[in-house]
């Protein structure tokens, strides 16, 4: 008998964060709030690293990047899911459902490999500083964005063609706020074996490649800072890496949590939570991580504050530049009329002299 694919017509339900409808508009308003921070935060960051000369160098470049792409990243997510927190339907087309999916893994991988390139960028800086412009010159740090991109495209790309070839004939109720891959999977009445081998090797192999990038480069970072003899220096070595590696632990915390592990051992609750932190937790944390103890984000964003507020005050200008120029013409013509006096009363004494000389 032939497996009607039931999902491809009448498409998904996503459970949401909770099923309870008390608790529906609270969360809206709390993932609404956290949406606004998290597009707000980001969007300061990038425009404070484009518009200070001091930040344009290649960790700032991979900050800015990152920006963006959080700011993508969530939006992939969290409409939809406001949305359906407002709605009785709460569905999402079957189409809709595997286009999320893509550029969700898509945002997110690139993600990955970008903090994989801020860490080398710390490496370079700490354990290879006189070579630093050559090793991280622009045309580099490009190669390394467009690779990042390329790979998460390409992994997104495999894992969604993979998914368009089973079928979803049972319940089409996924017990999650978004398409992601695992509850999906778990919808499948087909043989799910070949996506799960794709999953523990060439996700694995996508997702853990920057992951090593990473400790291998703090590990080389460690080793160096330890043969600096002062305390200071190596202080000073450290914190330029403290909030890089604050963002590393909170995103690849909940991603190796949710993802490596076999589907058997799959928790709708548990895992709910843990890709809350690292889909809109960690983007709305990133700019506060990166700019609170950063003097030259703090610059920058100073600097950025400052320019909006003189530009949003040269409309209020115009009536107190309207009256000194008012006050300064009164003045003029009060200078004008006392000199012609003094001239009318110079001519007025030479007359007199003159009478009197006579």
């Amino acid at each position: 008998m032939e497996t009607q694919n039931y999902s491809s017509t009448s498409g998904f339900i996503l459970l949401g964060v909770s099923s309870n409808p008390q608790l529906q508009k609270p969360l809206f308003a709390v993932f609404l709030t956290m949406y606004l921070v998290t597009l707000v935060g980001n969007a300061l960051i990038i425009l404070a690293i484009h518009s200070d000369s001091r930040l344009h160098t290649p960790m700032y470049f991979f900050l800015s990047s990152l920006s963006f792409m959080d700011i993508c990243f969530t939006t992939v997510i969290v409409p939809k899911m406001l949305v359906n927190l407002l709605s009785d339907t709460k569905s999402i087309s079957y189409i809709g459902c595997l286009v999320q999916m893509y550029f969700f893994m898509a945002f997110a991988n690139t993600d990955s490999y970008l903090l994989a390139s801020m860490a080398i960028d710390r490496l370079i800086a700490i354990c290879n500083p006189f070579h630093y412009d050559v090793v991280m010159s622009p045309q580099r740090c490009l190669l390394m964005l467009l690779g990042s991109c390329t790979i998460s495209h390409l992994h997104s790309l495999l894992r969604v063609v993979l998914m368009s070839h089973l079928s979803f004939c049972a319940s089409h109720v996924i017990k999650h706020f978004f398409c992601d891959t695992q509850p999906v999977l778990k919808l499948s009445c087909s043989d799910t074996s070949s996506n799960q081998i794709v999953v523990m090797t060439e996700t694995l192999a996508v997702i853990v490649t920057p992951f090593l990038c990473i400790l291998f480069s703090y590990l080389r970072i460690i080793i160096t800072v330890l043969k600096v003899p002062s305390a200071a220096g190596k202080w000073k070595a450290f914190s330029t890496c403290g909030s890089h590696l604050s963002v590393v632990v909170l995103f690849y915390g909940s991603v190796i949590y949710v993802y490596f592990r076999p589907l058997s051992m799959y928790s709708v609750v548990k895992d709910r939570v843990a890709t809350v932190m690292y889909t809109i937790v960690t983007p709305m944390l990133n700019p506060f991580i990166y700019s609170l103890r950063n003097k030259d984000m703090k610059r920058g964003l100073r600097k950025l504050v400052g320019r909006k507020k003189k530009q949003s005050e040269i409309p209020g200008t115009l009536e107190p530049n309207l009256y000194s120029l008012l006050t300064l013409h009164i003045h003029h013509r009060k200078v004008e009329s006392a000199a012609q006096l003094k001239h009318s009363g110079t001519i007025a004494d030479g007359a007199v002299t003159m009478v009197n000389i006579n």
